[in-house]
């Protein structure tokens, strides 16, 4: 099995996925390639010491990355540093010459991710995939497959949401996806647009215009000293594309909420068409719901356990439950597949789905700023 040897830029809580995920690895059944984390980088030193504890193959600590770039033992990076940082990292790790693996949302603007594609286009011998873990669960694949095989119809509606529910607690800690300078002005569709938008554009749908409703309920929070400081950034978005196809045209809805009450980590897609409909959501991990309608017959959803049923096969039993670390080492089999050569199953996020998912949320920042519907402007 061929070995990929990976450096960690940013060792917090993405960064402790992975390494979990490459110390698992002989979880996946038939894999062609294996990755190896030999080097990690982070400006906090506290951080490296889990990695040293628990990975013995790493070999290089630092906290300049640019040492971590010059290491001619390692192939690839996985880069998982706030957004502000992305047009300035990327470039340079392909300048490297080391494949990527980045954090969404590639840049903390559009402009910033012009400069990430600019980068991207000098060295195409690179593979450069973006993080979105979400789609590799089962109940999302059967949905994904279900609309691809027409099985729709014309479409009426779909909806794609990415929830959480911590920030409706006025007290809690400002971190830096609540500041402008650091997070960028899109705030929760900064960091959650690319999991709202990942599955829509795979399946070719880019909405012509959006309309967007931001809210930022919530506009002063505790620093780590306890005294009250500017929340800036949008609390809760929710945008809604128009979508135009063959047969007519139907709405998108993406919502990206911090402050979703009752939601701990939800992601889910919903697909309504005049002939079937199919629904997934991360809060029931084992099931998927569908409907198949024939003129004049019953409308009756139906619901399908099914168990661990994953696009790299693995050791676990079809009878047992998929979870989060699952989809995260799924997205990592996914990008070592494609890195060695390989083109099985459902592919990670491109650095194109990420250009697009720019050029929506920027639309729709401008939308909720103006109060108007916006044309989204595709660079293709």
């Amino acid at each position: 099995m061929k070995t990929i040897r990976f450096g960690i830029i940013g060792c917090g809580l993405m960064g402790r996925e992975f390494a979990s995920a490459a110390a698992r690895w002989l979880h996946l059944v038939n894999s062609n390639a294996r990755p190896e984390i030999i080097g990690i980088c982070d400006t906090n030193e506290e951080l490296m010491s889990w990695f040293t504890s628990n990975l013995a193959s790493v070999s290089q600590t630092t906290t300049d990355f640019k040492e971590l770039l010059s290491n001619p033992e390692i192939d690839a990076i996985y880069c998982a540093v706030p957004h502000v940082l992305h047009a300035d990292l990327y470039p340079q790790i392909l300048a490297a010459g080391k494949h990527l693996l980045g954090e969404k949302p590639f840049g903390m603007d559009a402009s910033q991710n012009a400069i990430i594609e600019k980068s991207i286009a000098v060295h195409p011998d690179l593979l450069v995939r973006c993080s979105s873990e979400m789609p590799f669960y089962p109940g999302a694949q059967k949905v994904i497959e279900f609309v691809q095989s027409g099985a729709c119809g014309d479409i009426l509606e779909v909806e794609s949401a990415f929830l959480h529910s911590s920030d409706i607690n006025p007290d809690k800690v400002i971190n830096w996806k609540r500041m402008v300078d650091v997070n960028g002005e899109y705030g929760c569709m900064g960091d959650l647009g690319m999991h709202v938008c990942h599955v829509p554009l795979r399946l070719g749908w880019r909405p012509e215009s959006v309309y967007a409703s931001l809210v930022n309920r919530v506009t002063v929070r505790p620093d780590s000293s306890g005294e009250n400081v500017p929340c800036e950034t949008w609390d809760n978005a929710t945008v809604i594309g128009n979508v135009v196809n063959e047969t007519g045209n139907f709405p998108l809805v993406l919502k990206t909420w911090r402050i979703a009450p009752g939601e701990s980590n939800t992601w889910s897609i919903r697909v309504l068409g005049m002939k079937g409909s199919a629904y997934f959501t991360t809060k029931y991990p084992r099931q998927w719901q569908f409907m198949e309608y024939q003129a004049g017959g019953k409308q009756t959803w139906q619901s399908e356990d099914l168990g661990y049923q994953s696009v790299f096969p693995a050791i676990t039993g079809g009878i047992f439950e998929f979870g989060f670390t699952d989809a995260i080492q799924q997205m990592w089999a996914a990008f070592i597949d494609e890195l060695s050569g390989g083109a099985n199953g459902f592919s990670c996020a491109t650095p194109t789905e990420a250009r697009d998912h720019h050029s929506i949320m920027s639309a729709a920042l401008a939308s909720g700023k103006t109060g108007q519907t916006q044309k989204v402007e595709y660079l293709s």
